[in-house]
């Protein structure tokens, strides 16, 4: 097997193999330090979402500095970061193929497993498989608060399956999965300021109406990086699902805060690290991250922390770059930032962690792929 790994513990940052995932070790730690002291000065809890970087490794960081656990959106990626050490997992999503339910509930003999539902008869389903390997599933009602996705209406919808899951053998009703990921990239704060105050509210009538039917929603989930802070300060939330701000994005960075300001709490510290690699044109280079080095529904790449030069375009295995002084040579290095990097992070199997121009961590992209 070709491992592919594009530096050694030590090798500078200028001996890299591009493309390639480059962390800037600095910038990820006190991403990580940030989001943990806005959570312990609002009393909440953190579930850090790892459908943003898929990596046991990275979810163990997490986890060190006081997050409960990881939410996951596929059970094939649950089950990667539970083999690479983590005991703590809720699938935020829906669970319906037999097989992928049997799977769930045979991954609950090894960690905390919770699980998402929005359909009555899926309900049995879990209920049977946890019974079958004599394991207790933790499972979330969904509601739709604005995504347009999965989930039953907020309300009263939402109060039968409660039920349902309350009286169903192996299962625990632990609360609501209410998480509107529409609003996390509208640009304009006020507009997604309105957004999630809608959500908050459908919310907290359902966490109510839950209540009067004498059943508690112990875990009240969602929020992202976009708009953590509204939930996180609303009173009804209280296990928030951030996931990209441990990474940023060139998206990301233009969501206005009420201020006007950009969300700056968080810094840029994952690029694709890319090379130079023609210079025939005076006002343009080439460089070796096209297409299939980053995904590009929210745009092409950044150029990282230059105004001179430009990410324009790419085709596969190409990226362009505007150049109109002429200031890049053959061979130079440059770090982008993904246009959204979740979806670039499941391109690549390593991460190449820097700090002080030198390699000092290799992690891999453990749960690269998994998509069932």
């Amino acid at each position: 097997m070709v491992l592919n790994i594009p530096a050694m513990i030590g090798t500078r940052i200028e001996d890299i193999d591009t493309p390639c995932l480059l962390i800037d070790l600095d910038a990820y730690e006190r991403n990580i330090e940030r989001m943990a002291r806005f959570i312990n000065k609002q009393g909440l809890r953190h579930r850090a979402h790892a459908k943003t970087h898929k990596s046991a490794d990275i979810s163990l960081d997490q986890m060190e500095a006081g997050a409960v656990g990881v939410c996951c959106q596929k059970v094939s990626e649950a089950e990667a970061l539970v083999h690479g050490g983590v005991r703590d997992v809720l699938v935020s999503n829906e669970v319906i193929n037999p097989n992928m339910i049997e799977r769930l509930a045979a991954m609950a003999t090894q960690a905390k497993v919770m699980v998402c539902v929005d359909d009555i008869d899926n309900i049995d389903d879990l209920s049977a498989a946890a019974k079958r390997y004599n394991v207790e599933l933790g499972v979330l009602v969904e509601i739709d608060v604005g995504a347009g996705r999965c989930g039953v209406a907020p309300g009263e919808a939402a109060v039968p399956l409660a039920q349902k899951i309350d009286a169903a053998p192996n299962l625990t009703f632990k609360g609501l999965q209410s998480y509107q990921g529409k609003a996390q990239h509208v640009h304009d704060y006020q507009e997604r300021k309105g957004k999630i105050d809608e959500a908050v509210e459908q919310t907290r009538n359902t966490v109510d109406l839950i209540g009067k039917a004498g059943l508690e929603c112990e875990i009240v989930a969602g929020a992202g990086t976009g708009t953590y802070e509204i939930e996180g300060t609303s009173g009804v939330y209280n296990e928030l699902q951030c996931g990209s701000y441990i990474f940023m994005d060139a998206d990301y960075q233009r969501i206005a805060m009420d201020d006007g300001r950009l969300i700056d709490d968080f810094e840029n510290s994952l690029f694709i690290y890319s090379t130079v690699m023609s210079k025939t044109k005076a006002e343009k280079a080439i460089c070796d991250a096209g297409l299939k080095a980053q995904s590009v529904d929210s745009g092409v790449a950044m150029v990282f922390g230059r105004d001179d030069i430009e990410y324009i375009g790419a085709s596969d295995e190409h990226g362009v770059i505007k150049d109109p002084e002429n200031v890049l040579k053959l061979g130079e290095k440059l770090k982008l930032v993904p246009g959204h990097c979740d979806p670039t992070v499941n391109i690549y199997d390593w991460y190449i962690g820097v700090r002080g121009g030198v390699v000092e961590r290799i992690l891999p992209v453990t749960a690269r792929g998994m998509c069932l």
